[in-house]
Parts: structure tokens; sequence; C-alpha cells
């Protein structure tokens, strides 16, 4: 027998699981995730920085609601999820300039290297930095929501994989593991699987498209000061951050993949030692791991967010990209004032939702 829920949300990665927290307490909740564990891919392969300078405008946005949203909370916290630390990005003039928006401002060269003087002079002749960034504690976000949504009733169900949707009468019934569901209310918070659950729901895809991410933590002969930004190659061929002692680097790839739990290739984090060793001073000596995660993108970039125009019932949640953290809270917030029917014309959040709305179905529709 079927259980029945107002809402089943697919995905327990961090757009599951802050939607969730969102609707906690406001209606019946089921969320249901394939691997054993929840966060298991994308999410717990975050590079843990919030960047309001970071992505298109409706996402800038996103992230400074959700910055705000997190520091309200941090004021009442003993443990903060929040740390400030700022994203700096270097290049030659006219990239920096064509990269820096939002909250960066150029600074000089000078500057750059007091902030960071691990790079070597000649690697870099202009620089832009965001004062406004933070660093993420990713695993205590994460358990929030995940105690937030339980406490309230929200029933998780892991090592269930959907493998059957339907539409039936005015709601869905779904089969995932051995058992089954019930909803008015499908979100395909399904992150690379996307798509692939709205062909088993028989809705048409998106087109939504999975990328390769890879970073390791990295053993260095000169660790960096807490103190030092993120930085980032205006041109997108690397970024480092301090993890301690160690440090975090990624040759911020965007490789197109298939949906599947990634694996570095051994191959790109030697190259990207090497290019680090040429323009900075850390020393890299040794791999202590490294991983893959996959961030999926609608076409233009934004996430998808809202119900589908010709599957009632069936919400997405869907193409945060490399904005998943950084946005959360702001698109929980939303999304769960959608199926709610709850968003106000003159409220915040349904000047995000117009924002969204007016990019949403442009794509597909």
């Amino acid at each position: 027998m079927a259980s029945n829920y107002d809402v089943v949300i697919v995905g327990g990665g961090i757009g599951g699981l802050s939607l969730a927290a969102a609707l906690a307490g406001k209606c019946t909740v089921a969320l249901v995730e394939a691997e054993q564990s929840l966060a298991f891919h994308t999410s717990s392969r975050s590079a843990r920085q919030l960047i309001p300078s970071y992505g298109p405008a409706v996402v800038q946005d996103l992230t400074i609601h959700t910055l705000e949203m997190l520091a309200a909370r941090d004021a009442e916290a003993t443990t903060p999820i929040l740390t400030p630390r700022g994203f700096m990005l270097v290049g030659d003039e006219e990239t920096v300039q064509a990269e820096a928006s939002g909250n960066m401002h150029t600074i000089t060269h000078d500057e750059a290297m007091k902030l960071c003087p691990a790079l070597k002079p000649a690697s870099f002749t202009a620089a832009g930095l965001d004062n406004g960034s933070f660093g993420c504690n990713a695993p205590l976000l994460l358990e929030e929501h995940r105690r937030t949504a339980e406490t309230a009733g929200v029933d998780i169900i892991t090592g269930a994989k959907v493998h059957s949707a339907q539409r039936l009468g005015s709601g869905w019934q779904l089969g995932a593991g051995t058992e089954g569901f019930q909803s008015g209310v499908v979100v395909n918070a399904a992150g690379a699987w996307a798509d692939e659950l709205a062909v088993i729901s028989g809705v048409e895809k998106l087109g939504l498209q999975p990328y390769r991410r890879t970073a390791a933590i990295v053993n260095v002969e000169n660790p960096l000061t807490p103190e030092t930004p993120m930085v980032c190659a205006a041109d997108n061929s690397f970024y480092f951050r301090a993890e301690g002692n160690q440090v975090l680097i990624s040759p911020s790839e965007t490789v197109p993949s298939g949906a599947e739990d990634a694996k570095p290739y051994a191959g790109d984090v030697k190259t990207l030692i090497a290019k680090l060793n040429t323009v900075t001073s850390l020393g890299i000596r040794s791999v202590d791991r490294a991983w893959t995660g996959l961030r999926t993108e609608a076409a233009d970039g934004i996430p998808v967010v809202g119900f589908d125009a010709e599957a009632p019932g069936f919400f997405w949640l869907a193409g945060q990209g490399g904005y998943g953290f950084q946005t959360s809270s702001a698109i929980a917030e939303l999304a769960a004032a959608l199926i709610l029917g709850e968003v106000k014309e003159d409220s915040p959040e349904s000047r995000t939702a117009e924002q969204l709305a007016a990019v949403r179905w442009s794509i597909r529709r």
C-alpha cells in the first residue's frame, strides 16, 4: 500500500533537504533519496564558499538573501555556519573586468599580493575582490536541515531510487525502492538525474547538463593563512583556498558528463599541481584526497524553480549549477511559498519569483 503525503521530494542533496526543512510542519512531506546516505553526490563535494558576486544577476540576488538568512541563524547559534573569507579574482585586466560583477571591486596588484603573498607577482596583472564572501560549514547546514525536517515530521527514506512515477487523478503515484508513495506534488530535486526523473514521470525533460568539477586537498610546503581569500583565476583555469594547514585546489573544469558517481581523472589533478607550483609559492608536495562532483545546469545557467507548465503537480528544483549552497536557503523559501501558494505580490519572495518566472520556461516551452 502506498503512503500518502502532500509533497514527495526526490533527492536528498542541499536542494531537497533545504526544501524539506522549509516545508516541515506546514504540510506532510516525504523525502526519498536513491543513495544509502543523504548528500552523497555533489552536496558532499562542495567548495564551501558562498560568493555574492558569482553567477547571473538572479543567482546573486538569491545568494545575498541566503547569506542574510544564514547570518540571522548564526546570530542565535553557538556554532556558526558562515565564516568570513574573501574571494579574489586574478588575471589580466580585460578578463578580470569581464568576470567581476556585483559586490566585487577592483584592487591594485600590490593589494592583491598583500592578501595572498603565495601568488607569484608575474602570474597576474589585475585583480578583483569580493569582501562579502563567506566560507560555509556545509556539513552543519545539511545536518540542521535534516534535523529540522525530521523533528517536524518529515519522513526521510534513503536507498530508495525512484523507478516509476505517474500522474493519477489529481496527484502522483511513485515507486521508490520497495516502497510506494502518493502525493499531490512531486518535487524533482534529483540533481544530475533530474532529466532522468522527468522521463520516468512522463514529463518533457529540459536538457539539463551535468558538468564535472574536480577538487583536491593537498599538502604544501607553505600553508596559507586563515585570512587569505579564496583565489580564482579569472579565466576559470583554477581556484584555491586554505583548508587548515592544507590547501583545497581545483582546475575549475566544466566538462560535460552523464549522470554518474563521478571520479577524478588523475591527469587533471597532476596538471593542476604543476600549474599552481608555477604561479604560486605554495610548494604542493602531495595529494591527501581528491574528488569530482557534478554541477547540473540549464542552457541559460539559471536555476530551474517552479511547477511544470504541462505536468500538474510536478515541481522542478534543479539546475543549481555551482550555486547550490549559496542559493539554497533563498530558493527553499521561494519553492516552499510557491508549493504552498503563499507568495504575495508585495513580498520579497514574489520579486524573486518574478525574476525566475521571466526565464524559467524560456529554455523549453
